[in-house]
């Protein structure tokens, strides 16, 4: 079994689990976008590398002129990024195979995928050659020390495939986007909200304050479970896996479901009561302080509490 992995690039940038798709496929990767050659340069798990400059993302396109090449490989690993999941389903299309989507492990025979919520795994079979998507942050991913071979490729782009047409390309919203794609994340925990406080209406201010920040806002699973904000929003195992460049933890104390989600985020800031809790222990910075009041009166500095409507207790705690 021949494994690879196709990883989109734009202008140089790799995508969340470009690393991870590329050990899963043994470190052979076709990097196909624009900037290939500065992507390569950025990966740490590729032993093989092959570089196809495509222009303007258009992934019905780009499925038409890398489906040739990959026909001999028997299991083609994308990562489960947006642009992943627009070119994966065309890719497989192009190349008359079933799609596995959502894996968190791919095999020779097939893949584990996550189901309801990310929280049924199921192992899925195929008989012949098949695509499937990683997602990213889950299978971690042990760097190479030696050098890649680094080929650049020429593909004919077949003319007549319709692609949806780009109009423009706006950046995310931060209290809307997708958490693993979110580089500065606000979260709170069961700590954040105390007894008899209302939970939704704490976890609104926590939304309203991180976006005045630029920041997407996270929770906890005993907050998610607790119907103070989706489960979109948890962190985790058993929820999203983020890497943040800064993860600010309000009330959370660290449960190794919760810290197993966090990547390797590159600051920490912990705000808790309990210096020794496992969150401020692997912090940047601690902050042994309320959180909730913490959290009330950068609100009330940024302008932001009259719109999240907090309750009494959390304003005051």
């Amino acid at each position: 079994m021949t494994f690879v992995g196709v990883v989109p690039v734009r202008d140089g940038r790799l995508p969340l689990g470009a690393d991870e798709v590329t050990a899963e496929a043994g470190g052979r990767v076709l990097l196909a976008g624009s900037g290939t050659d500065d992507g390569a340069a950025q990966l740490t798990t590729a032993t093989e590398v092959r570089c196809v400059e495509l222009k303007g993302f258009a992934p019905g396109t780009w499925a038409a002129a890398l489906a040739p090449m990959l026909r001999r490989e028997d299991v083609v690993v994308l990562p489960a990024s947006p642009d992943g999941r627009d070119l994966a389903p065309r890719l497989a299309a192009a190349l008359d195979r079933p799609l596995l989507a959502g894996a968190v492990a791919v095999h020779d025979t097939g893949a584990t995928v996550v189901r309801y919520g990310d929280r049924v795994g199921l192992d899925l079979r195929c008989d012949g050659p098949f695509v499937a998507t990683l997602v990213p942050g889950v299978r971690g991913a042990e760097p190479v020390t030696a050098q890649p071979t680094v080929e650049a490729l020429a593909v004919d782009v077949p003319a007549g495939v319709r692609d949806a047409e780009v109009e423009a390309v706006l950046e995310p919203e931060p209290e809307t986007m997708d958490l693993a794609e979110a580089p500065r994340i606000l979260g709170g925990g069961a700590g954040l909200v105390p007894p008899g406080a209302d939970g939704a209406a704490t976890f609104r201010l926590l939304a309203a304050v991180a976006a005045a920040l630029g920041a997407s806002m996270g929770a906890t699973r005993v907050a998610t479970d607790a119907g103070w904000t989706g489960y979109d929003r948890q962190i985790g195992t058993t929820g999203v896996v983020v890497n943040p460049d800064l993860y600010i933890a309000f009330g959370v104390s660290g449960a190794a479901q919760h810290i197993g989600g966090l990547g390797e985020p590159k600051h920490v800031v912990s705000v808790n009561t309990d210096p020794s809790c496992p969150m401020t222990a692997m912090a940047d910075l601690g902050l042994v302080v309320d959180a909730p009041a913490l959290l009330a009166e950068l609100a009330r500095r940024l302008g932001v509490a009259e719109a999240a409507d907090p309750s009494e207790e959390v304003t005051h705690a």
